[in-house]
């Protein structure tokens, strides 16, 4: 009884991170005039994120991933760290929130640039 109990609070703890990037020890690359994570993989803004602040949770965050930080000691210039209201820490160019895209399969895919009503877009330096 006591391990399925603490199997099933382990599957729940994961589960609340399980859509979240794998953590990045420093800000994303700029590459062909974009920002790309450590994969390669396109990165972008959200334009419903406010005051530094992210507004993609839930559903949301498990199709765009949030550019998790490792090292926020790395945060210098435009960029930045934002907490997340799942408590972890994000990446931000110039107070922007930064993510990726599930339906981008390889670097170089730009599959979510004008997402939702133009909403999504690449994120530039």
């Amino acid at each position: 009884m006591l391990r399925s109990v603490s199997l099933a609070l382990a599957a729940a703890l994961l589960a609340g991170t399980a859509f979240a990037a794998e953590p990045a020890s420093g800000p994303p690359a700029s590459k062909d005039g974009m920002f790309v994570n450590g994969k390669g993989m396109t990165v972008y803004t959200f334009d419903k994120d406010a005051g530094g602040k992210s507004m993609c949770n839930g559903p949301c965050a498990t199709n765009w991933p949030p550019l998790i930080v490792a090292d926020a000691s790395k945060a210098k210039g435009d960029w930045s760290v934002v907490s997340r209201d799942d408590g972890l820490k994000q990446w931000a160019y110039k107070g922007k929130p930064l993510y990726v895209f599930v339906k981008d399969t390889k670097p170089g895919d730009k599959t979510g640039d004008g997402f939702l009503n133009g909403a999504w877009h690449i994120a530039k330096p």
